[in-house]
């Protein structure tokens, strides 16, 4: 999500800096009184429409309604929600499934509960009319790539798309260099890098990894095994009113989300929110043909392991994975949203 001409992370860093802690609505405030269950949920990122189900959630009342007493917890570029949540600080955190094979291959507890983005937005953009206009077409082309894709993504470009090293470019969340050269491609996610591009006067040629075959389940639950094996109703409740919440973020009126977004990150304008919901949207990010017959927050033995394959063959993940050990079907796959 960036101001135009700046970058999706520069831009929120500069724009959050100081801001006060989440106020949540007097409902949620008088919760405790009503005996409810008291659940934590850390985000990767700073609040944005990504998250929106879940601010939904909490806004209209669905998280109590199912006897829980929610706390969104923000990331940020400060936040590394690995050791917050390793540590037990919160009941829920917020993964994709590469960092959860990351779990499984150091043997750390963590369990994969319920998948709310079916498709990873990681996106790559090119400027239009210059030849750039598939994946396949990049290949030997400069790309900006930050040091954390070159691990991921990257590797399945490699091997998919027959990329090198060499292409790559530093990312420093900056859109200058991409606005300055037009071969330079570079990365992105689909919710705010091509929104700051356009502000910037670039229609860009958008590149979603996920409909080239890059099968990252990402906006997954993560919970610990002692959570899924002493609580499951208190999951299985987490889980169901969260699934209900995208729903109604994508379907019904997302003012109420979108008030507690605002109010933890001021950076995001009304013209950002709409334009992150319809991206969600257009692009099947939460609701593909499986969400239709299974539910939101579906996952599938099949999926993990086609995903997996694709990062062993890469090199990107040690050979030998126990994937299964790294999530459960238990709380999805029910069709209740």
């Amino acid at each position: 999500m960036n101001h135009p001409g700046l970058t999706r992370r520069s831009a929120l860093a500069a724009a959050i800096a100081g801001t006060a802690a989440f106020a949540a609505p007097p409902f949620v405030r008088n919760a405790r009184a009503q005996g409810l269950t008291k659940v934590s949920y850390q985000t990767g990122w700073l609040a944005q429409a990504e998250h929106g189900g879940y601010y939904q959630a909490l806004a209209t009342g669905l998280y109590q309604k199912a006897g829980l007493d929610v706390e969104i917890r923000k990331g940020g570029p400060q936040v590394n929600v690995n050791p917050i949540f390793l540590a037990g600080n919160v009941d829920f955190a917020e993964f994709d499934s590469f960092r959860i094979l990351n779990f499984v291959n150091e043997s750390l507890p963590g369990v994969a509960v319920a998948a709310f983005f079916q498709k990873d937005p990681r996106v790559l953009l090119s400027h239009p009319g210059v030849g750039n206009d598939t994946l396949a077409a990049l290949k030997g082309k400069p790309i900006l790539v930050a040091t954390a894709g070159r691990q991921t993504y990257w590797q399945w470009l490699k091997t998919k798309f027959g990329y090198t090293d060499e292409q790559i470019r530093p990312y420093t969340f900056n859109l200058a260099p991409f606005l300055a050269d037009k071969q330079v491609s570079m990365q992105g996610f689909l919710t705010s890098e091509p929104f700051a591009a356009r502000a910037a006067g670039v229609e860009p040629v958008v590149h979603l990894l996920a409909d080239a075959g890059f099968d990252n389940y990402s906006s997954i639950l993560l919970a610990s095994p002692k959570m899924v094996k002493d609580k499951p109703d208190v999951v299985q409740r987490f889980v169901d009113a969260t699934a209900q919440g995208w729903q109604s973020y994508l379907h019904g009126d997302p003012a109420p989300a979108n008030a507690l977004i605002q109010k933890q990150n001021p950076d995001m304008s009304a013209e950002k929110l709409a334009y992150a919901i319809d991206a969600i949207r257009k692009y099947g990010i939460v609701e593909t043909a499986e969400t239709k017959a299974l539910g939101i927050g579906t996952m599938s033995d099949a999926r993990w392991k086609r995903f997996y394959d694709g990062m062993a063959a890469s090199g990107a993940q040690p050979a030998g994975l126990d994937v299964t050990r790294g999530y459960t079907l238990q709380f999805v796959n029910q069709k209740r949203a």
